[in-house]
């Protein structure tokens, strides 16, 4: 299932994986291929993975990991995984008409997720590959700066939507907006471009579906930045094309995002109200690269990187917001 040594390269290369991790990877997939155990177990994850291509599943699926996760064919199993199923989906690319350059621009979210690990761990492998499963089962595209995946309202963002008196609810369909790492500044222009080309992307390769709304979850979402960052900002113009779910009020009369991202909003029962939970180091987690070094110790040469540590040095918190906004 595995391309033979230069292939791998090859195909490695076409993915995005650094120059520094092929040589590793390449060698370590001999193990993979000459192990009948991790062989088989490889077969079922592909096989899994590509069940149902193209269908809306609504999360992410799970990579099996190796017996031994502490070594280097663990690290990189889940690499081989998605090289094997590269054939299955650039079928479905091809099936649905979807451009060569997408495709190749989606499926290079490996190689950001490789240059991930070593920027966290100093070492080669996959930085959490169940993320890649929307990549690699055709429920999510980058196109340009941003990235979309075909997705469901959910019940609180479903009710937001409601009270605009729209006509979307929960289970209807939804974009829900990704912003990538290592892909330059959020302009508003990029933004729009990526917006425009979303509309005309998923009208034209996803015909039976309706896109009328993008949704997101993210710290870039909570509205406490406003309070740290100039008005002119990439971020805070970004953020004011949302509508915010009803944002709460946290301990002590600070205004925050609606809930972190552990509480999910795909259900489409009642809404009971949540009280706001706290995820401090998902911004910093995305402006530093890293959450193992004390805070006194991290750089501040960028406004962000001030406002991030400011406003935790003064107490406060950080939340994951959602918003949702007409395409």
């Amino acid at each position: 299932m595995l391309p033979n040594t230069d292939e791998l390269a090859e195909v490695l290369l076409d993915l995005a994986v650094p120059h520094q991790d092929i040589e590793e990877a390449v060698r370590l997939g001999r193990h993979v291929t000459n192990d009948p155990e991790t062989l088989r177990i490889l077969e079922k994850a592909v096989t899994d993975l590509v069940q149902d291509m193209g269908r809306i599943r609504g999360t992410t699926a799970v990579i099996p990991a190796l017996p031994a996760p502490s070594t280097a064919t663990a690290r990189f199993f889940p690499l081989y995984v998605f090289v094997a199923a590269l054939p299955h989906i650039r079928a479905h690319h091809r099936e649905r008409g979807i451009p060569d350059e997408v495709s190749r621009h989606t499926l290079a979210d490996v190689g950001r997720c490789v240059a991930w690990h070593r920027r966290w761990h100093g070492t080669g492998g996959l930085l959490i590959p169940e993320w890649l499963t929307l990549h690699f089962h055709g429920e999510l595209y980058q196109l340009g700066r941003l990235q979309f995946q075909r997705s469901r309202v959910g019940a609180r963002t479903g009710a937001s939507i409601a009270a605009a008196e729209l006509p979307h609810g929960p289970g209807d369909a939804a974009l829900s907006l990704h912003i990538p790492d290592f892909m330059g500044p959020l302009t508003p222009q990029a933004v729009e471009r990526s917006l425009a080309l979303a509309r005309a992307f998923f009208a034209r390769h996803y015909p039976e579906e309706t896109y009328s709304v993008a949704t997101c979850s993210s710290w870039l979402l909570d509205p406490q930045l406003k309070r740290h960052l100039p008005a002119d900002s990439n971020i805070v113009r970004f953020q004011e094309r949302f509508h915010l779910v009803r944002p709460p009020t946290a301990p002590g009369g600070a205004a925050t995002s609606e809930l972190s991202a552990t509480a999910d909003d795909s259900g489409t029962s009642a809404v009971p109200e949540v009280p706001a939970v706290p995820d401090d180091m998902e911004p910093v987690r995305f402006v530093f690269g890293t959450t193992d070094v004390p805070l006194d110790r991290l750089p501040r040469r960028t406004v962000l990187q001030r406002a991030v540590l400011d406003h935790l040095r003064e107490g406060g918190h950080w939340y994951v917001g959602r918003g949702w906004l007409e395409l």
